[in-house]
């Protein structure tokens, strides 16, 4: 089962480039956040395509519950409040939840025990959930929960927001859907995966990892569809 992980890993290491690409166009902070959550969602699926193949090490669980289990949300999110908002006093409080995510994440995850076992627990057919790798009720297995879920939410209501504004308008058809579909890869992820993953099922959270990545990218090339007098961002207000 590690073609599905190998997969979504390529495509959102795609999905980044284009993002980067945008980004060194427009300059645009919120393209660069998404950049960078991208690039950790494609190095947390590397990090399953090698525990599906090789087995599970407790540094590979660490990198993808860092990077792919809790900090790539909220990046994602900020990007979002950073479009939406664009004020300066938002901005620097964004900055600052961030590094504090970042900082908090790494150092509960890097200081947590490990369960007896837990890291080779599980071979091709099993993912190690954050429950059997920290223990019910740590601090790491807890921070999704604190973390993923609530970014999550900030980042779908961004997104209805943004395509409440775009409705009723044909020329930012394009754009309406794109964002949409950027929603719903994002809630594929977070829900089908977050499900799949609790119940160390790695075919289905394999495949919901490369299904959530590819619409989300298909969203994007759906809402940079636009007509050279409009601007290309995604999404647009």
């Amino acid at each position: 089962m590690w073609v599905f992980p190998l997969a979504a890993a390529l495509v959102a290491f795609v999905f980044a480039a284009a993002l980067g690409r945008r980004f060194a166009q427009t300059r645009r902070i919120y393209l660069a956040m998404w950049c960078g959550a991208l690039l950790m969602y494609a190095i947390a699926s590397g990090a399953v395509a090698a525990g599906a193949a090789v087995g599970w090490s407790r540094s590979l669980f660490e990198v993808y519950w860092i990077l792919g289990a809790v900090l790539n949300v909220p990046l994602l999110a900020a990007g979002e409040v950073h479009l939406l908002g664009r004020n300066a006093v938002l901005d620097l409080a964004v900055w600052v939840v961030l590094a504090f995510v970042f900082a908090y994440t790494i150092a509960v995850t890097r200081g947590a025990l490990a369960e007896p076992g837990a890291a080779t627990a599980a071979l091709a057919e099993r993912l190690p959930s954050g429950k059997e790798v920290f223990g019910d009720g740590s601090a790491a297995f807890q921070l999704p929960q604190l973390i993923s879920i609530p970014s999550y939410l900030i980042l779908v209501a961004g997104a209805a927001w943004s395509a409440w504004r775009m409705r009723g308008r044909p020329e930012l058809r394009n754009r309406f859907i794109g964002t949409l579909l950027v929603a719903a890869g994002a809630t594929i992820t977070a829900a089908a995966g977050s499900a799949f993953a609790a119940l160390g099922n790695l075919p289905a959270f394999s495949i919901s990892l490369l299904a959530g990545v590819a619409v989300m990218f298909a969203g994007f090339l759906r809402a940079t569809e636009s007509r050279p007098s409009e601007r290309s961002d995604l999404p647009a207000h």
